[in-house]
């Protein structure tokens, strides 16, 4: 199977990354980080092109990030007030930064972008560190469904109409817990296809690695209205904090 580093998703997915990759939740995130964070100053891992940062700029908070992605920071800068925001270039695994935060978070399910138990582990890590003590952390992941496969394999039709088709292949590796995904288009400019790799992690996984990290888990709901989390809850959105 295919190997996928961090810095390789923008490289593929930059230039459409909004048109395509819109989780129509972004309003409400916004409005519960805001609520949550108080104030205080924020680090988001993963900050991309600043579908969340950018918001929560406008509101006043002091932001601030990390991104694998040159071509993502790229995007971001070309946005008004994304050339203001500081932001690490590098892996989120594995930073460093002098600065303390009260609040950070890493959304849309961009914890399983590392793919290796090791990386997610140091990942936690590393946000703990930077966390002043009782800083919050949250996390917001979909919820492993393993129904969909057949002998470890789906294939599934996302868009379709007169002449296009769109199609996302995914090979299932549940020993090692990752998703090998294709994306393929078939449009009347030809075809494209760009691949994904995704090491996903249960709930109870995650809050482990957590409190390895010197976190605990505050919160978790099973979407951004602050809904219960239940058997059934498709994502979840976990909040941990930093001992005093």
């Amino acid at each position: 199977m295919m190997e996928f580093d961090p810095a390789r998703f923008g490289a593929l997915y930059a230039d459409e990354y909004d048109d395509l990759h819109n989780p129509g939740t972004t309003d409400l995130s916004v409005d519960l980080i805001a609520e949550l964070a108080l104030g205080g100053k924020l680090f988001e891992l993963a900050i991309g092109t600043g579908r969340v940062a950018l918001p929560l700029l406008s509101r006043g908070f002091d932001i601030q990030g990390i991104e694998a992605s040159s071509e993502m920071v790229t995007k971001l800068r070309e946005k008004p007030g994304g050339d203001t925001i500081p932001v690490i270039i590098g892996d989120m695994a594995s930073f460093k930064t002098e600065s303390t935060f009260d609040f950070a978070f890493l959304v849309f399910n961009t914890l399983f972008n590392l793919t290796s138990q090791k990386a997610q582990i140091s990942c936690f890590e590393s946000i703990a560190k930077c966390l002043r003590p009782g800083g919050q952390f949250l996390v917001e992941t979909f919820v492993p469904d393993q129904r969909r496969f057949r002998d470890h394999k789906d294939v599934a039709v996302s868009r379709l109409n007169a002449d296009s088709v769109w199609l996302e292949a995914v090979v299932h590796d549940p020993v090692r817990q990752r998703l090998n995904f294709q994306r393929i288009r078939y449009t009347p400019d030809g075809m494209r296809i760009a691949p994904l790799l995704m090491r996903y992690a249960w709930p109870s996984e995650i809050d482990l690695m957590a409190q390895l990290a010197g976190l605990s888990l505050v919160n978790r709901w099973g979407g951004w209205q602050r809904e219960t989390f239940t058997a059934d809850s498709k994502m979840h959105v976990s909040l941990y904090e930093k001992k005093e």
